[in-house]
C-alpha cells in the first residue's frame, strides 16, 4: 500500500501537485484553542500527542509529557477533527494510550477519509535518552488500523549544540528496514534535521529499499540546522517522498 496522503489534498485542490514539501503541519495540537485555530487556518496535516489522563476517569487525552490532563480527550478531538478535511498525525509516547486510543480511531474512521497518521519511536537513535516504544507489542497494538494508515515509525534522538552530532548509522537503518519490510502500511521514517548532513547515504538506502517508505524531516525548537544541508535530500529525492515538517521560519 503506497501512501496516498498528496493523493487526498491534491483530490481536495489543496495542493498543486505531488510535492510532499507542500503539506503544511499544524503542531502540538493538544487543546481545543488550539485545535480551533489548525480547523480554521490553512494547514493541512494536524499533529497531536496522545497519554493517559493520569487520573480516572482514565483515557486518552491530548497533551505532551510532562503533563497529565487536557481540556480535550481523544474522542472530542477526533469528533471535532471529523467535520474538517484535514489530516492527522497522533504522536503516541506510551504504549498504553495505543489500544484504546486504536478503538475510539476505528470508531471514527469510517467516516474519515482523510490522511490518518499514528507516530512513535520504535528504536534508539543517535543522541536518544527516551526510552522506545516496544515495536513488535505497538504494531500489536495497531493491528486493526487499515493498512492505508500511515506508519510513522522513528528513532529516539537527541541533538547538542557545540558538539559533534552523531548521524543516524548503517545499524541503526538496517534495524528499522528488517523491521518494516514485512508491514503492509506505507511508512514514513521522521528524520531529525539537524542529523541528515551526517546520514545521507544511510538515509539514500533506506528510501530504496521500498517505494512504501518516505521520510518526515523534523526539527526540535532549539536545533540549529543549515538549509544548505537538505538540498542534497531535495536533489536526491523524488518530491513526493520527502515531507518537510519544519517552522516556517
Amino acid at each position: 500500500m503506497f501512501d496516498q496522503t498528496l493523493e487526498y489534498f491534491l483530490s481536495q485542490s489543496q495542493i498543486k501537485k505531488r510535492d510532499a514539501a507542500e503539506v503544511k503541519w499544524s503542531h502540538a495540537v493538544n487543546s481545543r484553542s488550539r485545535l480551533t485555530e489548525a480547523l480554521t487556518g490553512p494547514t493541512h496535516m494536524i499533529e497531536a500527542d496522545i497519554i493517559m489522563r493520569g487520573q480516572d476517569p482514565k483515557e486518552p487525552i491530548m497533551a505532551h509529557p510532562p503533563d497529565t490532563d487536557s481540556d480535550i480527550t481523544l474522542k472530542e478531538w477526533l469528533e471535532r477533527v471529523k467535520m474538517h478535511n484535514k489530516g492527522i498525525k497522533l504522536d503516541f509516547k506510551s504504549l498504553e494510550a495505543v489500544s484504546p486510543s486504536v478503538v475510539l480511531l476505528d470508531e471514527v474512521l469510517v467516516e474519515l477519509n482523510r490522511p490518518i497518521w499514528i507516530n512513535a519511536d520504535i528504536l534508539s537513535g543517535p543522541g536518544g535518552q527516551a526510552r522506545p516504544l516496544e515495536p513488535q507489542a505497538f504494531f500489536s497494538a495497531v493491528r486493526t488500523l487499515p493498512t492505508h494508515t500511515v506508519l510513522s515509525l522513528g528513532w529516539t534522538t537527541g541533538w547538542s549544540a557545540g558538539t559533534d552530532n552523531p548521524g543516524y548509522s548503517w545499524a541503526m537503518v538496517h534495524v528499522m528496514e528488517e523491521i518494516c519490510r514485512t508491514l503492509k502500511n506505507p511508512v514514513t521514517f521522521p528524520v531529525r534535521a539537524g542529523l541528515l548532513a551526517q546520514s545521507f547515504s544511510q538515509l539514500t538506502w533506506l528510501l530504496q529499499q521500498s517505494d512504501r517508505y518516505t521520510l518526515t524531516v523534523w526539527t526540535g525548537q532549539n536545533d540549529k540546522i543549515t538549509l544548505q544541508d537538505l538540498l542534497p535530500y531535495k536533489n536526491k529525492f523524488d518530491i513526493s517522498r520527502i515531507y518537510y515538517d519544519l517552522p516556517d521560519s
